[in-house]
């Protein structure tokens, strides 16, 4: 009977201890847990501030509205972005294409590339010419809510047609997600 005990035990200490490996095995090759933002695709408004002028003329857009949207692919860390500027002079369309990453679940902060459209007799806050333009950010979605803040800087290289200065404005505003 004591043998037979002894055998038994043997088996279920055998058996603990293989279900251990078998569960550690599998924790070692599985995947850490990636935030993922609970926040898609938005439009929104906001302002742009000018930081920059024309180095010859001198002249530039302090200020200006803004009209924003973007898509998120849902499989993928990319979004489409579109900034509007409209007002204070100049107009401007700038198209981007942005790697996202998640910091928590409200909260994205992003880098995009693209270009700025922009035309009219005084420059807007990303310039008066055609320019490559490189757009860091962050999006926040308040909790409980559709409503995402979201604010970045675009960064256009040669965007002024006098002088061919870099362009440098910032943007901030609110937008509705769907």
């Amino acid at each position: 009977m004591m043998s037979q005990m002894r055998q038994a035990m043997g088996w279920m200490c055998g058996a603990v201890v293989g279900g251990a490996i078998a569960g550690l095995s599998t924790l070692s090759f599985a995947e850490p847990a990636q935030a993922q933002a609970a926040y898609g695709s938005y439009v929104g408004l906001g302002a742009s501030f000018g930081l920059t002028n024309d180095s010859t003329t001198g002249r530039g857009s302090d200020f200006s509205g803004v009209i924003a949207g973007r898509y998120r692919f849902l499989e993928v860390p990319v979004s489409i972005r579109a900034q509007a500027f409209v007002g204070g002079g100049g107009f401007a369309f700038v198209p981007t294409v942005s790697y996202d990453y998640a910091l928590n679940w409200n909260t994205d902060i992003y880098l995009g590339a693209g270009v700025s459209f922009a035309g009219g007799d005084t420059p807007s806050p990303v310039g008066n010419q055609t320019a490559f333009v490189l757009q860091p950010g962050v999006d926040y979605l308040f909790p409980n809510s559709n409503l995402v803040l979201f604010g970045n800087a675009i960064i256009a290289f040669g965007a002024y047609r006098d002088g061919g200065n870099t362009a440098l404005a910032i943007q901030g505003g609110v937008g509705y997600q769907f």
